[in-house]
């Protein structure tokens, strides 16, 4: 039955068992350091990782959090490629009164 599961999951995403439980290690353990960063505030990242490869979404307060986002994900183990593709949220005008 394992041996099936096993075959099975890997048939349907292409990727082993030890690929995707490598995967979801490597998406907590960056949602886990966005998180406790202290200087910024990341709550609106989305992390998938397939293969590694690390993809980053969601919006962020300035070019320097975008920056900040990826430097953490590139210090977790097993990253090898960070694809950042987070949106800096334009702050609206002042309103005039």
């Amino acid at each position: 039955v394992v041996l099936f599961t096993l075959t099975g999951c890997q048939a349907m995403t292409g990727r082993t068992a030890g690929r995707n439980i490598d995967d979801l290690t490597i998406t907590a353990s960056v949602k886990a350091r966005l998180v406790a960063d202290k200087l910024s505030n990341f709550t609106r990242i989305d992390v998938d990782t397939v293969n590694a490869v690390v993809s980053l979404t969601g919006l962020v307060e300035s070019e320097h959090e975008k920056r900040r986002a990826e430097d953490i994900a590139s210090l977790v183990e097993g990253v090898e490629k960070i694809i950042n593709d987070l949106q800096v949220q334009k702050e609206s005008p002042p309103k005039s009164e």
